[in-house]
């Protein structure tokens, strides 16, 4: 079991966390798989459906046989229940919507990664006072970029992740990197329903290498 230090920095080390939900654990399953080719590891899935932790315990295993490297998280976590159901059945981290107390608790104890997602400076210092060190920054589109870089200062302890609005485009991908983020989450621009609903698995491998490639780039400038 990785640490909350060693996640966290494999997190922020790749630059974006690719995150997703499909009703098919064979849609799920084929997912995983491109993006493991297009050179990720670390994967959020969503429990955003009622197939969600059957899906998972299907990608755990399809994950230990394949990709043993491979982080695999669960996001949209709201209580306790959910993060305990998830810890069982092998979620490496946890990211939430908003922050959530007795997740954090849990987790700690468990010394796994939780993520929770923040929108004010009131909720990033609860988090914090509460022992979390990675937060996520969501919704980033109504937030924008120049949210992170009011706030980078306050809080020089925290990495920060963006979620939501952020597009695969070099620009979009800038201007959250030049604001202070560590990492962006990439869900619905990346995996789209449409490439979903057709299995285009390549055209998902082939958009993930190019924004990995963008951060890269970005990185050395």
């Amino acid at each position: 079991m990785n640490s909350i230090k060693n996640t966290a920095e494999i997190i922020a080390k790749q630059g974006m966390l690719p995150l997703y939900f499909n009703t098919s654990e064979t849609v799920s399953i084929e997912v995983l798989r491109a993006l493991y080719k297009a050179g990720i590891r670390a994967v959020e899935y969503t429990n955003r459906g009622a197939e969600a932790l059957v899906n998972f315990k299907k990608m755990v295993e399809v994950r230990n046989a394949e990709m043993p490297e491979m982080l695999l998280g669960i996001g949209t976590i709201k209580n306790e229940s959910q993060a305990k159901d998830f810890h069982e059945a092998g979620a490496d981290f946890f990211i939430s919507p908003g922050f959530v107390p007795e997740v954090n608790a849990f987790l700690k104890d468990k010394n796994a990664l939780y993520t929770p997602g923040c929108m004010t400076p009131t909720e990033i210092i609860a988090a914090e006072n509460s022992g979390v060190t990675f937060i996520k920054l969501f919704p980033g589109n109504i937030l924008g970029p120049e949210f992170m870089s009011s706030i980078k200062d306050v809080f020089p302890q925290l990495t920060f992740m963006v979620t939501g609005g952020v597009d695969t485009t070099h620009a979009s991908i800038q201007s959250w990197f030049s604001a202070g983020v560590s990492a962006v989450g990439m869900g619905s621009k990346l995996i789209t329903k449409k490439r979903m609903n057709e299995a285009d698995y390549a055209t998902i491998e082939i958009e993930t290498k190019k924004v990995l490639e963008a951060i890269e780039t970005l990185r050395k400038q």
